[in-house]
């Protein structure tokens, strides 16, 4: 597992003066929320160009061959275009052999549980041994700096996780639920067929809550999103625990995805889960880049020890969609398990 982090860092108090509130009101909900700093994209600077360079760094590391690479998986929400698919983009840039299976897939928050399900899926096929899932996200540009309901909380960055078959009998539980009668919870509501851009969809507008937004930007219902995870993600959980038949005691972590420090906490005393075994340190220090974040808590604060020692972990991701995921796995003595920075 390998995490790209842009370089570049932007500071949430450099950046409170674009925001419609006192100084003061917005350095009390940093403090709450876990607003400090984000990793975002330069200009220019797409999905593509992450994924390929954390690529580069396992061919240049030997951590992987191309020969090797059967299926690519990219699960994204900001794709470098509308077609073709990102990841034949990235497919043809690394000259991959022409009968490596590519797939986009348009998953957020949920979307690297979604994307380990595929890959579980794909090595169910005799000819596929080795699957490459991608998570990548850099939507950064797609929120508005004038919007203190989002743009403190985003951050840009990819993951790379290589699912290899195995002659051990591991066992992997999942589940996933989702619900469309809720998409427009977390929606950016112009770009799309539906209402294409125009210059009437950049036109920022004010909320009932003195945030300034446009059309073309990223809008996100705040108490609707943390009511569906305090009522929706405890009970998935412990769904996959009973099926599973294992003990919510004997899972080393919770590796969850990371939409602020405030609602993981919250969802943590809702689970009875102590908060060393549910991390909730990401979105202070990179900023919440969709379900980039579950492989990013791991890398962050496991980082050389999955390389050594193995956990029993569970994974969640739950958002945009609305989706919401879990997977229960044995995690570790991986070849690597590192950050780098773009």
């Amino acid at each position: 597992m390998l995490t790209v982090i842009p370089k570049n860092e932007v500071q949430f108090v450099d950046t409170i003066d674009n925001y419609n509130f006192s100084k003061r009101q917005s350095m009390q909900l940093g403090k709450i929320m876990g607003y400090d700093r984000q990793r975002i994209v330069e200009p220019g600077v797409t999905v593509s160009d992450l994924c390929i360079f954390g690529l580069n760094y396992l061919f240049e590391k030997g951590f992987l061959e191309k020969s090797d690479i059967d299926a690519l998986i990219l699960v994204t929400e900001s794709p470098d275009y509308i077609l073709p698919p990102t990841s034949n983009v990235i497919q043809g840039k690394l000259n991959l052999k022409h009968d490596v299976f590519c797939l986009d897939i348009n998953q957020g928050c949920a979307g690297h549980v979604v994307g380990m399900m595929q890959a579980l899926a794909l090595l169910d096929q005799e000819s596929i041994n080795k699957v490459i899932l991608l998570n990548a996200d850099v939507l950064s540009s797609k929120t508005s700096i004038k919007d203190r309901n989002s743009r403190p909380l985003v951050g840009d960055g990819a993951s790379i996780t290589i699912v290899e078959k195995s002659a051990e009998p591991n066992e992997i539980f999942a589940n996933s639920k989702m619900d469309g009668t809720r998409y427009d919870a977390l929606i950016i509501p112009a770009g799309g067929f539906k209402i294409p851009s125009s210059p009437d969809t950049a036109v920022l507008e004010e909320d009932e809550n003195g945030n300034l937004r446009a059309l073309d930007h990223l809008c996100m219902k705040g108490d609707a999103v943390f009511n569906f995870v305090q009522k929706e993600v405890p009970d998935m959980v412990e769904s996959l625990l009973q099926y599973a038949n294992v003990d919510k005691g004997d899972v080393d972590y919770f590796m969850f995805h990371q939409p602020n420090k405030f609602m993981l906490k919250k969802l943590a005393d809702r689970m009875d889960v102590s908060y060393d075994r549910m991390p909730h340190n990401i979105v202070e220090r990179f900023g919440n880049a969709n379900g980039i974040t579950v492989p990013t808590v791991i890398t962050y604060n496991l980082g050389e020890e999955a390389e050594k020692e193995e956990y029993l972990i569970c994974l969640a991701g739950f958002g945009v969609g609305l989706t919401w995921c879990s997977m229960l796995l044995k995690f570790g003595k991986l070849d690597f398990c590192r950050m780098i920075e773009y």
